[in-house]
């Protein structure tokens, strides 16, 4: 069914003059309506797996994803995903949560704990805390980790986020009011992250300033793009080599996270490549974060404070 809110952009055809011939050109623009629905398992199954297999990259066939994308569909009521096309459409972006106790002796929960338990062991304190909720002493029916799936298409705006948050925190409310399995002490967070050296860095922010001013795509992209951009200037460094989040709204996961640990995959990306890189040469890895639960709310808050939903974009209710 078709959940609460609606984004909807309305960019209309537009046209620069050339500043140094005067000439103009038409420019074609997008205009799409964004719909945010529940899980839809008749529909969602094949562009849900291929979300999840670019969630873990060179690492997702560890996970099971075909039971994995089974499950996340077998609770059509938590959850949001973004179509354009009604709900029979492909989701381009996907959020939701699942008990990591409940599922514990699910195959794809059991592939994502042995994971993260690996992955945090170059961090002790992260790793005690994860082995305490998650480990062969944790998994307590009173400490239930919430494992959030969270990913979306390339060029997707980042304005549709805050609203799918907002909406899973009103879901996971209104499961707990029913007696239902979602009263989590912590969440844990899985997002992708990429590596550039100074100069790379560099020439990165060159290529955006120097982009002309001309409307050549549509203005999703060019958000899409900003964000990115915007994101890598926020969290860069003066190491050697910088880590960089492909979504910008990990910046205030991470804020709002008691633990943070960058790792790298475990598989090649592709064959012949260099271990870390994909197939357009970027070093890419992981990052996990792990937030209590308390602070779900707060990350929220702000996370929609910062990423306001421009005039372009009017969300209904």
């Amino acid at each position: 069914m078709s959940k609460r809110k609606q984004s909807k952009t309305n960019n209309g055809p537009d046209s620069d003059s050339d500043s140094d011939g005067g000439s103009t050109s038409d420019v074609s623009l997008v205009n799409v309506d964004f719909d945010f629905f529940d899980p839809n398992p008749n529909v969602d199954f094949v562009a849900l797996k291929r979300l999840l297999s670019q969630l873990f990259q060179a690492d997702s066939e560890l996970f099971h994803l075909n039971e994995l994308a089974e499950l996340i569909l077998s609770q059509p009521l938590v959850g949001t995903t973004v179509k354009t096309d009604g709900i029979e459409g492909d989701p381009y972006a996907y959020l939701t949560v699942l008990n990591m106790h409940v599922h514990q002796n699910h195959p794809s929960i059991k592939a994502l704990i042995q994971y993260v338990l690996q992955k945090s062991g170059s961090e002790p304190l992260l790793h005690v805390t994860l082995r305490s909720l998650l480990g062969p002493e944790g998994l307590r029916p009173e400490k239930h980790v919430g494992f959030v799936f969270s990913e979306r298409l390339v060029n997707m705006p980042v304005q549709v986020i805050p609203p799918m948050y907002r909406m899973l925190m009103d879901e996971i409310k209104w499961a707990v009011d029913d007696n239902e399995s979602y009263r989590f002490t912590h969440y844990l967070f899985l997002t992708r992250t990429y590596q550039l050296t100074p100069q790379q860095a560099a020439e990165l922010q060159q290529t955006e300033s120097a982009r002309p001013t001309k409307k050549r795509k549509g203005k999703l992209a060019m958000q899409a793009s900003a964000d990115r951009a915007a994101n890598a200037n926020a969290n860069g460094s003066a190491s050697e080599r910088a880590t960089y989040s492909f979504h910008p709204e990990d910046e205030y996961i991470q804020k709002h996270a008691s633990h943070t640990l960058d790792y790298a995959l475990t598989s090649s990306t592709h064959s012949g490549s260099r271990d870390g890189e994909d197939a357009f040469g970027l070093d890419v890895g992981g990052r996990m974060m792990l937030v209590p639960a308390e602070n779900l709310r707060s990350m929220v808050e702000e996370m929609s404070a910062a990423f306001v939903v421009p005039e372009s974009m009017q969300v209904q209710t």
